[in-house]
């Protein structure tokens, strides 16, 4: 298996009233975002992002990580599952001019509203039936979003990510090391279905066979 490694490192971390959101969230809070509709993106703050739109500051210092560590190049082919609206993906070819890449979202809000300079290489899919032949790829990233997954499903991705990529993988997913934070991670949570420890998460990549790198959000 690859190695745990945050590739997110650059990523700004935003500071988070936990308690408050585990206290005001509803069964009804989570059965709206679970949906991944308009409401989950550019809705209410308690059904998801409260408005997700492209800003320089998230993924322009991330992606000269991902670029570095696997040694990205034009002509090598990137997948994102769980794309969104392909914000990674603009900045990654933005910075790699002729970088081939490919997104997938269950999302059809997000794709449809997904940045124009990446959405003819979108599409809606999931993650479980991924369509592209074996092997397809250099890269397959998934941020955050095979945890919204039963964990049977969530084995069928990973080995769906698996069979794509010729090379390399990167997921991350929720995680906790310690019972502090598993109580935040609970609180927090309003679409994840499987929330493991790591040793777990590292327990359930080795079943599904998946072979890539991988690392922990933590709220």
């Amino acid at each position: 298996m690859g190695q745990e490694i945050d590739l997110l490192i650059n990523y700004p971390r935003t500071k988070r009233d936990v308690k408050q959101r585990g206290a005001e969230k509803t069964e009804e809070d989570r059965k709206i975002a679970r949906q991944f509709g308009k409401e989950f993106f550019d809705g209410k703050r308690r059904h998801g992002y409260g408005g997700f739109s492209y800003n320089t500051r998230f993924w322009q210092p991330v992606v000269p990580t991902f670029q570095q560590f696997y040694s990205l190049t034009a002509g090598q082919r990137v997948l994102d599952v769980g794309c969104a609206k392909g914000f990674m993906l603009h900045d990654l070819l933005a910075l790699i001019p002729g970088l081939l890449i490919q997104g997938v979202d269950v999302s059809e809000y997000a794709i449809e509203n997904s940045m124009e300079s990446v959405k003819p290489q979108l599409q809606v899919a999931d993650a479980r039936d991924l369509p592209y032949e074996d092997n397809s790829f250099d890269l397959v990233i998934s941020i955050n979003t095979i945890h919204n997954l039963e964990r049977a499903e969530l084995i069928s991705a990973l080995q769906e990510i698996q069979r794509v990529t010729k090379k390399n993988g990167y997921i991350t997913v929720d995680a906790y090391r310690n019972e502090e934070e598993k109580e935040a991670m609970l609180a927090w949570n309003l679409t994840a279905k499987t929330i493991l420890s790591v040793s777990e998460w590292v327990e359930l990549f080795e079943e599904a066979g998946y072979t890539g790198d991988y690392y922990w959000f933590v709220p």
